[in-house]
């Protein structure tokens, strides 16, 4: 383990951790001989798959996609009276609590 006074670390501070990480020795940081810190390297990274079929296996086929959609929906995609009666409250200006 490498020791390095704590005026010397904020010295070159950069350079200390690039040498941590490319040596993968720890770091011991220290205030008149006594340790304050120790800088360790990170654990090694992991392979990362592909991002080439990440998601096969994870979508839901719920019927053929080229039908014709029912009629109630093509309303309610064109924004027709579907949702009417059904307990939702259109309001085109903002309502406030104060009672004015």
């Amino acid at each position: 383990m490498d020791v390095l006074p704590v005026s010397t670390f904020k010295a070159t501070c950069l350079a200390a951790l690039e040498r941590v990480r490319r040596t993968r020795r720890p770091l011991l940081v220290t205030k008149r001989g006594v340790p304050i810190a120790q800088v360790v390297p990170p654990p090694p990274r992991k392979p990362t798959e592909s991002a080439f079929g990440a998601m096969r296996g994870t979508a839901e086929e719920l019927g053929d996609i080229l039908e014709p959609l029912p009629e109630d929906d093509r309303e309610a995609l064109r924004g027709g009276p579907v949702g009417a009666g059904r307990g939702r409250r259109t309001c085109s200006t903002p309502t406030s609590g104060s009672g004015t």
